[in-house]
């Protein structure tokens, strides 16, 4: 009986011990797997770029290996360009506001030399939703809540932050865009203790760039009462004809706006070339200004 009692006491201690040892090599394994994940990580950071770079200012169609490496050689601005999908009239497009933004971005950054864009936020405040106010009351506007908008703007700005970019830019083609932006922007450098998020009103500067048509072209323009203008229309058609039925409007007689013929082509995107360039031109001034501060 007491050998029996020794044998049961020594298989109970000898399980207690393997219980233990097994809850110990639990605890330990993911200290270790954690340092190995580290090893691992930072062996990918820091390895080079195995192809050649593209040629792109635009932060979606880099791969991460290639951001790096513009931050490496200077890259520190990002801007994060804010448009919208809303009813431009009959013939233009919802997504007109990222359009030009799609060339106007582009074209800053390549201006301004240590910049990247981020993607064109599209999705913006449009009016009322649950009762439709604004652009909300035509089929196809998205909306968003001012708080929702202002939220996704302190994240995408937060995050190209965490990455170390040392300037961020907001600019937007679209009137209910300013606030937000604004407001966003005083936040980030109020939470942070220093200027480095920029909210550019004047890339907005309407009235400039129709005094510009004006001026270099004679083109005056009468509205026909669409949420639509000629100068807009041009710049749109730099980057895509198509978006604002250029060749369908041809083929059925409405190839003008607001008494202006948008025909022949080449000549208005020779004009919407040049609306664009005062755009990029002034908005990479006023950036340059910004980063640099008050002297």
């Amino acid at each position: 009986m007491m050998n029996r009692k020794v044998v049961v006491t020594g298989l109970v201690a000898v399980l207690i011990a393997f219980i233990a040892a097994r809850a110990m090599q639990r605890e330990q394994a993911p200290a270790v797997t954690q340092v190995t994940d580290d090893a691992a990580l930072q062996a990918e950071l820091t390895m080079e770029r195995p192809i050649e770079a593209l040629n792109s200012i635009w932060i979606e169609e880099l791969t991460w290996i290639e951001i790096r490496d513009r931050m490496a050689d200077g890259t520190n601005t990002v801007i994060i360009p804010t448009g919208g999908i809303e009813q431009n009239g009959p013939y233009v497009a919802m997504g007109k506001h990222n359009y030009v933004l799609q060339g106007a971005c582009e074209g800053i950054a390549r201006e301004l030399g240590n910049a990247l864009c981020a993607p064109i936020v599209k999705l913006v405040p449009e009016g009322g939703i649950e009762e439709p106010t604004g652009h909300m009351r035509y089929p196809g506007t998205i909306s968003l809540r001012e708080e929702t908008f202002q939220a996704v703007l302190d994240d995408v700005a937060s995050s190209l932050q965490a990455h170390g970019f040392e300037h961020i830019v907001f600019i937007g083609d679209s009137g209910g865009n300013q606030d937000g932006m604004a407001v966003v922007a005083d936040r980030l450098n109020e939470r942070q203790g220093k200027s480095t998020v920029h909210y550019i009103p004047e890339f907005y500067d309407n009235a400039g760039v129709q005094r510009v048509m004006e001026e270099e072209f004679g083109i005056f323009e009468e509205s026909e009462g669409f949420h639509d203008t000629y100068w807009l229309t041009a710049m749109q058609m730099t980057v895509d004809p198509s978006s604002v039925r250029y060749e369908e409007r041809v083929a059925a007689g409405r190839a003008s706006i607001n008494g202006v013929s948008i025909a022949p082509l080449e000549k208005t995107i020779e004009v919407g070339t040049r609306l664009m360039q005062y755009r990029i031109d002034n908005t990479s001034r006023l950036i340059r200004a910004a980063i640099e501060g008050p002297h």
